[in-house]
């Protein structure tokens, strides 16, 4: 009997020991990361553990003095736990409304969690915060804005109180502001369009938020002029749609599909999504200052005009719906593309429906684009000068025939060239509001 009892006790403790073994630990990671917290700031916290967790608490610390700011708790389980507990995400609040007495400064955030098994592991998470209660505020200038659909204007506008970001709101644009050169302390401008897609009605607006995410908004004196963009069939034939399909895509590693017009269709829409996501992405590489001089320059003869909306028609179908951004710019076979005007190149190589293409930064998020090329001849990074050749027409990417597309963006948003070949509007919209002399 004492040794069957002798061995009953060595099998539970056995048992136990390898319960113990297997019981595990609690993965935390805060997605996504969070430096700043304010008066309601969200944290959201992804729980890894396969066996589950018995409780989940969040502390907000400052001087010493700990406050729980969220608490969450399981039935527990010592034997039967769960073995594949799927990973969750927590969200709970951290800021001034769950802590009373927190102050701007610096704080600490920490999470606890254990482990619903036998071990009931304790795993921690804790990073440092900076608390911010000022809110921010923004003014906007007292100038009369005159605006046309598909273009763009600048407006001036002055921050205080605790701001990380500030800019202008068109529905849902949003566009960087900078500081305003020779400007006193948050003395800013914001170059902005009004694109050609927004909701009749939508008023623009100057905004500033800080790192907790609290945002503010003020209106400025502003007059939209509406403009009707033209709508233009384009015929498709077997023989085109091979042309176009082929100079793109010409071994069906970008599009594939069982026909060339299911080829042609993604290309003219998930690839052309693609492509101009990625010339808007290029507004991040911009220079600070004004690198143009005088007006943009215009040549050759206008094929097609910004925003015109083209519906797709093949065998009497309309088969897509697309807008094209910019203008096609015809010439002679071998023209020369020149600069449009002073800047640094951002972008020189084949980008999909635009071909071989060049894009130039002019300053302050202002950028021009040149597709369709036949051939390049500038590098990024290479300063050009206005009439500069960069290289020759051609009929590359999705181009029916030799033309340049030429096209200029604010901070990543198309908006119409012609504003920009106009030099009185240069200097009375944008230069003297920033007090340059050109």
């Amino acid at each position: 009997m004492k040794i069957a009892a002798a061995v009953l006790l060595l099998l539970v403790l056995a048992a136990f020991g390898v319960l113990a073994i297997l019981s595990g630990h609690t993965t935390l990671a805060v997605v996504p990361p969070v430096t700043m917290v304010g008066a309601a700031t969200p944290v959201t916290v992804q729980v890894t553990n396969p066996h589950g967790v018995r409780s989940l608490a969040a502390f907000v610390e400052q001087n010493g003095v700990r406050t729980q700011v969220f608490a969450q708790s399981a039935p527990a389980t010592h034997f039967l736990w769960n073995r594949h507990q799927t990973p969750r995400s927590v969200t709970f609040e951290a800021g001034k409304n769950k802590v009373p007495q927190l102050k701007d400064g610096q704080a600490r955030v920490e999470v606890e969690a254990v482990s619903n098994d036998l071990r009931a592991s304790s795993d921690s998470l804790s990073w440092d915060v900076t608390v911010s209660l000022e809110p921010p505020r923004v003014s906007a200038d007292g100038l009369q804005h005159y605006i046309n659909q598909g273009g763009m204007e600048l407006v001036l506008l002055t921050t205080s109180g605790s701001v990380a970001e500030s800019g202008v709101r068109v529905g849902p644009y949003t566009f960087r502001s900078f500081p305003l050169p020779g400007g006193g302390a948050g003395q800013r401008f914001a170059m902005f369009a009004y694109p050609w897609d927004v909701e009749p009605g939508t008023v623009p607006v100057v905004f500033a938020r800080n790192l907790a995410g609290s945002e503010v908004t003020a209106p400025f004196w502003n007059r939209i002029k509406p403009k009707k963009f033209r709508a233009r069939e384009f015929p498709l034939s077997e023989t085109m749609i091979a042309t176009l399909v082929n100079s793109v895509d010409p071994d069906g590693t970008i599009a594939p599909g069982p026909d060339l017009l299911t080829r042609f269709l993604k290309i003219n829409g998930d690839l052309r999504r693609k492509n101009n996501q990625q010339l808007a992405d290029l507004r991040f590489k911009t220079e600070e200052k004004v690198l143009w001089s005088g007006p943009f320059t215009h040549w050759g003869k206008e094929e097609a005009n910004f925003a015109d909306v083209r519906d797709y028609m093949y065998q009497g179908k309309k088969v897509d719906r697309q807008v094209h951004l910019g203008f096609d710019l015809s010439d002679v076979r071998d023209a020369p593309v020149n600069a449009a005007n002073d800047g640094r190149v951002v972008w020189a190589s084949n980008l999909g429906i635009y071909g071989n293409c060049v894009v130039v930064d002019h300053g302050y998020a202002l950028q021009s684009i040149y597709g369709h090329m036949k051939s390049i001849d500038v590098k990024v990074g290479d300063m050009v000068k206005k009439g500069q050749k960069m290289g020759l027409e051609g009929a590359t990417g999705l181009a029916g025939g030799i033309h340049l597309h030429f096209s200029m963006q604010i901070d990543g948003v198309q908006t119409n060239p012609r504003e920009w070949w106009d030099e009185h509007w240069i200097k009375d919209r944008v230069l003297s509001k920033l007090h340059q002399d050109q």
